[in-house]
């Protein structure tokens, strides 16, 4: 079972570590940063199910880094900080935050407030799917990236699903094509590359990033 990640934004290392232990003992993977800066650097490398954000960082401060984060992802952040005025918590709620803590923290409300943040994140997963700044609604039949909706037709939109299900992995047109359409698959090539072409015109559109590649001699993969 894959064990969630949560990046630890704090630079004072005492905190940081106390942080790390209350992660670590619910049985989830921390990951620390020290700077708003760092912070970004990470977020580039890999994706995180949860982001414990400080506000007072060296580099970017804890705003600059929840804007940026809010451009390109929906990951559930909860600040810790020690500003305690309504008017800061309102401010950072208003900003994309989805939960606030005041330092200093009881360590069972932080543990408690994580586990809410992941299990709300569960339950979207369930009816949504992600990937690098892609999101997917499987019940309202929309699509985004970086949060600009893509008008897809009815077989790009199934099509992105299925590859949105396996990132990463190949598709050969013989299995987008069984997938989707649920018929036998007559050696139609041009069918699938059609929808792929429009969709990749589509991504165009929003960023330069390539999503779709072809795996010569086999198909399609989401990267």
């Amino acid at each position: 079972m894959r064990q969630e990640k949560i990046l630890i934004v704090e630079d004072d290392t005492e905190i940081s570590r106390l942080l790390q232990m209350i992660i670590t003992r619910m049985n989830l993977h921390a990951i620390p940063a020290y700077s708003g800066t760092e912070a970004m650097f990470q977020l580039e490398k890999q994706t995180f199910d949860l982001i414990l954000l400080d506000l007072m960082l060296p580099g970017l401060t804890g705003e600059e880094v929840l804007k940026e984060i809010r451009k390109k992802a929906d990951i559930p952040v909860l600040v810790l900080s020690a500003k305690n005025q309504i008017e800061d918590k309102v401010t950072l709620l208003k900003m994309g935050a989805d939960d606030y803590v005041t330092k200093p923290f009881n360590q069972e409300e932080v543990a408690a407030r994580i586990e809410v943040q992941l299990r709300k994140k569960t339950e979207i997963k369930a009816t949504q799917l992600e990937w690098r700044g892609l999101t997917l609604d499987k019940i309202g039949l929309t699509a985004s990236l970086f949060k600009r909706e893509l008008s897809l037709t009815n077989a790009e939109f199934d099509i992105l699903s299925l590859l949105m299900q396996h990132p990463e992995q190949a598709f050969s047109k013989r299995r987008i094509y069984e997938a989707i359409w649920k018929g036998t698959y007559i050696g139609d090539d041009n069918t699938i590359s059609v929808h792929i072409s429009n969709l990749r015109k589509k991504f165009a559109k929003v960023t330069k990033d390539e999503y779709i590649k072809t795996v010569w001699g086999i198909g399609f993969m989401l990267i």
